[in-house]
């Protein structure tokens, strides 16, 4: 005796048809959530990477909603229990190739369907007993979080109220002494900035320049024959730098003119006469 068969399985169903995709690709996702309960096979849809998932998890989605509303069963309390594709019309055209001649296009399609099955009541009962579980572990953190909370601040000191009067005065005084602050420290920064204006003014300013306090040198006295043999020094010797010549026409090197040359050889010869 053979076993029910697939189109004939017991539950709610959906199916599209005309996909156009091949059923082999398909049916390489099928493959994932066949036997899956309803929540995790969207799970598994969500977060696949082929290109069949997105029309396999609409049709689950429009599955489950036919349970929900024709049938008013519980879509968390459903699995897939079946779930396949059948190839469809293919759609022939013709591509040229080289040599005249023709190469066949097959653009196939496929039927795609899915069917939800009530899970067993024992399955359905120890579901049922977990989420009550994990609720009831919830509540139970939550409201040792609020005892706790409680006793924290039963635990802190009370802060005293203050009337609405002295907190009106407290509130105005402090705005008082910010704005007393503020101005101060406004007027500390422009008298600031005119001290500094002033020093900058004072290093800027080098009083008059002072006058040229040069004065020319007094002409040397010529030499006379008895001291000429003997040399002698200028009372006043020009400033650095002038470049000035005594009248004597000698430099500060002790250079000798030819005046006073030919005026030391006359009174050599005279010497030599009187001898």
């Amino acid at each position: 005796m053979f076993g029910v068969k697939t189109n004939e399985r017991e539950g709610v169903r959906a199916t599209v048809r005309h996909s156009p995709m091949s059923a082999f690709k398909a049916r390489e996702v099928l493959d994932l959530i066949r036997g899956k309960q309803y929540t995790r096979a969207q799970e598994i849809l969500e977060l696949s990477e082929r290109g069949a998932s997105d029309v396999v998890g609409k049709l689950l989605r429009s599955c489950a909603a036919n349970a929900e509303n024709n049938d008013g069963l519980d879509p968390e309390e459903m699995f897939v229990s079946a779930c396949y594709a059948d190839e469809g019309t293919t759609l022939k055209r013709w591509r040229p190739r080289a040599r005249g001649r023709a190469t066949r296009i097959r653009k196939r399609t496929c039927h795609i369907t899915v069917i939800l099955s009530r899970m067993p009541e024992e399955e359905i009962a120890r579901r049922r007993a977990r989420i009550a579980a994990e609720q009831a572990e919830r509540r139970a953190r939550r409201v040792a979080g609020a005892r706790r909370g409680r006793r924290r601040t039963e635990r802190a000191p009370a802060k005293e109220e203050l009337p609405a009067a002295e907190e009106l005065t407290a509130l105005t005084a402090d705005t008082e002494a910010l704005d007393a602050l503020s101005e101060a420290r406004a007027l500390e920064s422009e008298s600031r900035h005119g001290e500094l204006e002033s020093e900058a003014e004072s290093a800027l300013d080098f009083g008059p320049e002072p006058e040229a306090s040069w004065v020319p040198t007094e002409k040397a006295p010529a030499a006379s024959a008895e001291g000429a043999d003997e040399e002698t020094e200028p009372d006043e010797v020009p400033a650095a730098g002038d470049g000035d010549v005594g009248a004597s026409g000698s430099s500060e090197t002790g250079a000798v003119s030819p005046g006073e040359a030919a005026g030391e050889t006359g009174a050599s010869s005279k010497k030599d006469e009187e001898s």
